[in-house]
This record gives C-alpha cells, sequence and structure tokens, in this order.
C-alpha cells in the first residue's frame, strides 16, 4: 500500500500534488471545524456548511454560510485562525517548517513543491524565501495583535477578551481571511479611523506579496554603502497596488457622493471609500453593508474584487501584474510598439501571453460561475451573484448577504471558484496540462483577420 500511493504521488506533477494539498487541508479543516469542543454548547453545523467554512479559511477568503460568533466556542475560533493561517503562509511554507523543525534535508522534489505553491520560477534560495516569509507574516501578525489586544480594551470589559479580538483581527487581517468574530465584521469600528488604518496597514501587508516585503526588508536594513534595486517586479506590483487602491477611493467618493456619502463628512466618506478600496484587495472586512452602495460602486467593488492581490501574496484574482501588463500592451500597441518598456526593462513575450490567458482563462470560469448560479438561484438577481463570484474569484469575502441563502449546489460552485481564485489560474490549468512537448515540425504560417 505504501510502495503504491509512493508511486502514485511520483505519477502526479508539482501542480498536482500542491492541488492534492489543498483539498486534504480542506478535508482536514472540515473535520476539525465539526468536532464538538469547536462548537458553542447547542450548536450545530453541518457538513456543507463546515465544508465551505474550511475552504472559505483555506482559501483565506471569508465568505461564510454562518456567522462565526455564533456557531464557534473559543477553541473553534482558534482553530479558524491556525486554518486561516495555513492557507495564508501556504502549504508549503508551513510544510518546510515542519521539516527543517525535524531535521529533514529539503531535496528537490521538495524545492519544486515550494517554488509551485509560492509561484516562483527558481529553485535557488526556496528555502530561505519561505523562512523569511514565515519569519515576516508572523512578526507582523504579532505585532498586529498586540496594539490591536490593547486598543480594544475600550471596547471590551478584560484583557482576556480584548486580546482575543486583537489576535482574530490581526490574523484574518495579515491573511486577507476576512472573518470576524463580532457577527458584524469592522462595522462596530466604523468610526474608530485607528482601528481601521491598522487593519488596513495589515491587509496591505499580506496582499502586496511576499516578495515586496522581503525586499523592502533587505532594503531597511542594508548597509549605508550598498547599492540597491528594487525588482521590476516590486516596482510594478507595488505601483499597481496603489493604483488601484486610489483610482478605487476616488470613484466610490464619485459614485457614492450623492448617494451613502450624502450628509456625512468628508473624513467619513474618505474613510468609506479608503476602507472599502483597500478591502477588495482581497481584506473582505467591512465598516458598512456594500448593499447600501449604487450599482456603479458594486461594480466597481467587482473588478477591484476580480483583480485580486499581488502574485506570491495570501490573495487572489487575476493578480496585479497581469492586470499591468495587459493595460501596458494596448497602451505599447497603441503607441505603434510590439514590445513592452517599463522602469527600463523590457517585459517578455512569454509573461505578456501568460497575462492574456490568466485575464481570459478567469473571465471564462466566473462567467459559468455567474450563469450557472443565476439558473440554480432564480430569485437571486444577477448583482448580488455576480459580486459573490467576483468575492470568491478574489479570495476577498465581501458579500451582499446571499451565501447563506444559496443551495447546496451553488455553494459548491462558488467553493470551487474560491479554490481557483485561491491556486491560481496557472495552477488551475496545470493539473490537466501534459507534460510539455517539442513540436516536431511546423504547418506554413497565414494572417487572419483580427478585430
Amino acid at each position: 500500500m505504501k510502495i503504491s500511493s509512493k508511486i502514485f504521488m511520483e505519477k502526479l506533477s508539482s501542480v498536482q500534488i500542491i492541488v492534492l494539498f489543498y483539498i486534504i487541508a480542506v478535508g482536514i479543516s472540515t473535520l476539525l471545524l465539526l468536532i464538538p469542543v469547536a462548537l458553542k454548547p447547542g450548536e450545530e453545523l453541518s457538513f456543507v456548511d463546515a465544508l465551505f467554512t474550511a475552504a472559505s479559511a483555506v482559501s483565506v477568503t471569508g465568505l461564510s454560510t454562518i456567522t462565526i460568533a455564533e456557531k464557534f466556542s473559543t477553541t473553534g475560533m482558534f482553530i479558524l485562525t491556525f486554518i486561516l493561517q495555513f492557507g495564508g503562509i501556504g502549504i508549503m511554507t508551513l510544510g518546510t517548517f515542519i521539516w527543517l523543525v525535524m531535521g529533514k534535508k529539503i531535496g528537490l522534489r521538495e524545492r519544486k513543491l515550494i517554488m509551485t505553491d509560492q509561484n516562483q520560477s527558481t529553485l535557488s534560495g526556496l528555502v530561505q524565501l519561505m523562512r523569511q516569509i514565515l519569519f515576516l507574516i508572523i512578526l507582523i501578525e504579532i505585532i498586529g495583535s498586540l496594539v490591536l489586544g490593547a486598543y480594544l480594551l475600550r471596547y471590551y470589559p478584560d484583557w482576556p477578551e480584548a486580546l482575543l479580538h486583537g489576535f482574530f483581527m490581526s490574523v484574518s487581517a495579515t491573511t486577507n481571511g476576512g472573518f470576524d468574530i463580532t457577527g458584524k465584521s469592522l462595522h462596530p469600528y466604523a468610526g474608530d479611523y485607528f482601528v481601521q488604518l491598522v487593519n488596513i496597514i495589515l491587509i496591505v501587508l499580506g496582499a502586496i506579496g511576499f516578495p515586496v516585503l522581503i525586499e523592502v526588508r533587505h532594503f531597511l536594513f542594508r548597509k549605508e554603502d550598498t547599492l540597491f534595486r528594487f525588482s521590476l517586479f516590486t516596482k510594478i506590483t507595488s505601483t499597481t497596488f496603489i493604483l488601484l487602491v486610489v483610482i478605487g477611493t476616488i470613484l466610490i467618493i464619485l459614485f457614492e457622493y450623492n448617494a451613502f456619502f450624502a450628509g456625512k463628512s468628508w473624513h467619513e466618506s474618505f474613510f468609506y471609500a479608503f476602507f472599502q478600496s483597500v478591502s477588495s484587495r482581497s481584506g473582505g472586512l467591512s465598516t458598512m453593508n456594500v448593499n447600501e452602495f449604487t450599482t456603479p460602486t458594486l461594480l466597481i467593488l467587482c473588478i477591484l474584487m476580480f483583480i485580486g492581490a499581488s502574485p506570491s501574496s495570501v490573495g487572489g484574482g487575476i493578480r496585479t501584474t497581469s492586470l499591468a501588463i495587459m493595460m501596458l500592451s494596448i497602451f505599447s500597441y497603441a503607441k505603434g510598439k510590439d514590445t513592452i518598456k517599463v522602469f527600463k526593462k523590457e517585459i517578455l513575450q512569454e509573461d505578456i501571453l501568460k497575462s492574456y490567458i490568466v485575464i481570459t482563462t478567469a473571465i471564462m470560469i466566473c462567467s459559468a460561475a455567474v450563469i450557472t448560479i443565476a439558473v440554480l438561484e432564480p430569485s437571486i438577481g444577477l448583482m448580488p451573484i455576480l459580486f459573490e463570484v467576483c468575492s470568491a474569484f478574489g479570495t476577498t469575502g465581501l458579500s451582499m448577504g446571499i451565501t447563506s441563502e444559496l443551495s447546496v449546489a451553488s455553494k459548491l460552485v462558488i467553493i470551487l471558484v474560491m479554490f481557483i481564485g485561491r491556486i491560481g489560474i496557472f495552477s488551475f490549468l496545470f493539473i490537466i496540462r501534459g507534460n510539455p512537448v517539442k513540436e516536431k515540425f511546423h504547418y506554413p504560417k497565414e494572417r487572419i483577420i483580427i478585430g
């Protein structure tokens, strides 16, 4: 049996093994959430709801068919934070840490799995990368927990309760998990700009990309006489990330000026717009009911959630670099250029092709999901369904409140979309892709009419 399972694993590609690991993680997480000690006395949890919550936590999405605060005990909340940690950092990051603690040698196969899980293009320096990612994320979460825990004493009667809320809030924001134990997301802190700013910082640190955090760390702690240059990846993804937050904030303010923001002060309007724009990257937390927004604003949030976070981060979606390369390629083509030059570097044609494959495939998957759920749920409007699917694909977690109303079939569709959003489009495509085949011959090329 052991030999046959080993042979089976050897036949699988690195991507297929990673996907299998994530499926196993969802299965184990489902069982953990179903154990009696995880639930409050007298509360019950169906298998489908446990599966949905587990898949949402492993994919760090935050969509939920239940109210976390009502269903789970303190033990259950700690189990959920562990699952969020597992999903946010990545299976191979925690796996590498366990291997190192056990003294296991990290071989070529393990390095390939790490490379796949973290969306890296080279095998060199992967173990060191995993150590740095784990160190940075845990450090960020500890600092966030202490800051929030101490501050939340003004909301809760004692240290244990304040620290529990601060700890859960910190992990949920840093992993972009989107879960909450208040039962109302961050609505109770709609007027507390300090809590919002801390959560914004944590969401950005989790979503902007692990390589960016590592490069910033190297930049800050470099020797004074050392020349340091940020990579093209860091420049593109950081610029795109910031632009999306700024544009999203401005558009929300414009669209809601005479609607939701009517009668509100400038700082209330700004923070409502700013927080929702940042959270739509992949955070999933909210300071107000998104149903109160107008349709144009909801469409903007759908687009932002569909784009998602940066590659090699805790977030999902098509990722910021895919959008940036697509926009740059359109601009370059319109200027009559056949290459993309940015920050004094030139983008590889292969990366341009990949960006279009990612975006096109993502549109097809989300469209298929929207149509399927619309057929299964004729009583639910198209806008809430589109919002739910974009939130699932971007592993965001924002919702117009239809998650608990979905049928079992629709919940399974959302679970699949969340899963694809977490592992990424290329990992999804590589599941069914065969080994690369070198072409033995070519046919004559012929132009066709486009557009």
